[in-house]
């Protein structure tokens, strides 16, 4: 049991510091991923999206589609394509750091 939760509170910490990555390297401050609501509106930004978006992002089942979206325009803000998009919903402990501490570059936001 202990061993479990260890593991669980390692994995939450290298998943925070691979955003803290991923928003360091989009121009953002990095401690904004740590900030509820707050880390939302940065990564918003950060896909070129408008702020109206949060309210999507309040309503069930839109909720889904609406970050979707946002996680595919974030997959291509640093040059990655749908399979990347997919491997960021599937399987983002391995994903997320991929981009955070990999060679992706942020390339700027993609169009509205």
């Amino acid at each position: 049991m202990i061993i479990g939760i260890i593991l669980y509170v390692a994995i939450i910490v290298f998943m925070i510091a691979s955003m803290w990555k991923i928003y360091t390297k989009a121009g953002q401050p990095g401690w904004a991923c740590i900030v509820p609501i707050y880390n939302l509106i940065i990564l918003l930004k950060i896909v070129n999206k408008p702020l109206w978006w949060i309210v999507l992002l309040l309503i069930p089942i839109v909720n889904f589609i609406a970050l979707i979206i946002i996680i595919n325009a974030l997959s291509k803000a640093f040059g990655k394509g749908v399979g990347f998009t997919l491997g960021l919903l599937f399987l983002s402990f391995i994903f997320y750091p991929i981009l955070g501490f990999g060679d992706a570059q942020y390339q700027g936001q993609p169009a509205a």
